[in-house]
């Protein structure tokens, strides 16, 4: 682990806004383990068990076996490799422990690429995944459940901030609208399951969210950025760089989602996103350009022939606000420059 993980770890737990007690003696399930805010989570999870001596037991899941094991190693978690889309997945999770106090529900299909050329797999993956896992808490009398959903389902809005009520249009005949529209539907799943079972589930829609801990191989556009930095080479759009992003620091959102967990209110959703990170692709190539690099490089923009295979998501202008989980305690520590700072030296430490 580098020093700028160890920092991020020790900067979650100085949180005292979240209740570290409540997890003593208790079973976490993450899904998708393997993804950065799975792992992320199993980190921070961690770190408090060794820390406060909680007796936390973390079951991890995902599809990939060799990346599944090595973070459950890192992690002093047990690793269940499985398709969560399938009933018999769960069936077997349900095996590994007679009880389950949290969950958190990261997994998901989330490449743009995938959403583009697998839609229906997308789609199938979030659906019955989720299902699958809130019927295992069901039966399991889990006493808290995230739900990962995703800023996409706000959609096209004329809004310039976009607040948990204020869902936008989606075109429903775009096989790229997959994704959002099944976040949306499982959002709608969860409600039900708070209403008619009183599951105690609750939404997280998190902002795109990267820092320490990310992958050098991952696909989204804000790791091209920091490969070309790394590398001295001229940033390369591939559109006019025009659509508004919204960020959190990878360890902010971790606290975001454990603030959410403890705190927050059954059947609401909640915006976890730095409302300062807010910026265009063109600004988030700028400040790569200019602030990290140091004007060393510059931004160009090259759209290519066959831009429709990328799966990149509709262009959008507004900002999320964060207000509702900030009335919760929580607050983000770093901006957009610090995080691309923190990630670069998390992956020279590699």
């Amino acid at each position: 682990m580098s020093e700028t993980l160890k920092e991020d770890m020790r900067g979650a737990l100085a949180d005292v806004n979240i209740p570290w007690d409540e997890f003593r003696n208790g079973v976490v399930l993450v899904t998708g383990a393997t993804g950065l805010v799975g792992g992320a989570l199993l980190r921070v999870l961690s770190a408090a068990n060794a820390e406060y001596g909680l007796n936390l037991r973390m079951v991890a899941h995902g599809r990939d076996k060799a990346k599944g094991e090595a973070i459950a190693r890192e992690c002093g978690a047990e690793f269940f490799r499985g398709d969560i889309r399938r009933p018999e997945t769960a069936e077997s999770m349900a095996g590994m422990a007679d009880r389950l106090d949290y969950v958190f529900h990261c997994a998901a299909i989330t490449k743009s690429a995938d959403m583009a050329a697998r839609p229906a797999d997308v789609t199938d993956t979030e659906v019955c995944g989720t299902r699958n896992m809130l019927k295992l808490s069901l039966e399991r009398r889990c006493r808290g459940f995230v739900y990962l959903s995703s800023m996409e389902v706000y959609g096209r809005t004329d809004l310039p901030e976009v607040r948990e009520s204020d869902l936008g249009y989606l075109d429903l005949s775009n096989p790229r609208s997959c994704y959002p529209e099944s976040k949306r539907f499982c959002e709608t799943l969860c409600a039900a399951c708070v209403a008619q079972y009183g599951l105690p589930v609750k939404i997280a829609r998190p902002a795109q969210t990267f820092g320490a801990g990310t992958p050098k191989d991952d696909t989204r556009v804000f790791a091209g950025f920091a490969r070309s930095a790394l590398a001295r080479e001229n940033i390369v759009l591939h559109t006019e760089g025009r659509s508004r992003g919204n960020y959190c620091y990878a360890t902010d959102a971790v606290r975001g989602l454990l603030t959410i967990l403890l705190r927050g209110k059954d059947g609401e959703a909640y915006n976890v996103a730095n409302p300062a990170a807010s910026a265009t692709i063109r600004e988030m190539a700028e400040v790569v350009a200019n602030e990290i690099c140091g004007g060393g490089i510059k931004v160009v923009v090259g759209v290519p022939d066959d831009i429709q295979k990328y799966g990149y998501a509709p262009d959008v202008g507004h900002r999320l606000n964060a207000d509702k989980l900030m009335s919760l305690g929580w607050k983000p520590k770093h901006g957009l420059a610090e995080m691309y700072k923190r990630m670069l030296a998390d992956w020279k430490h590699l």
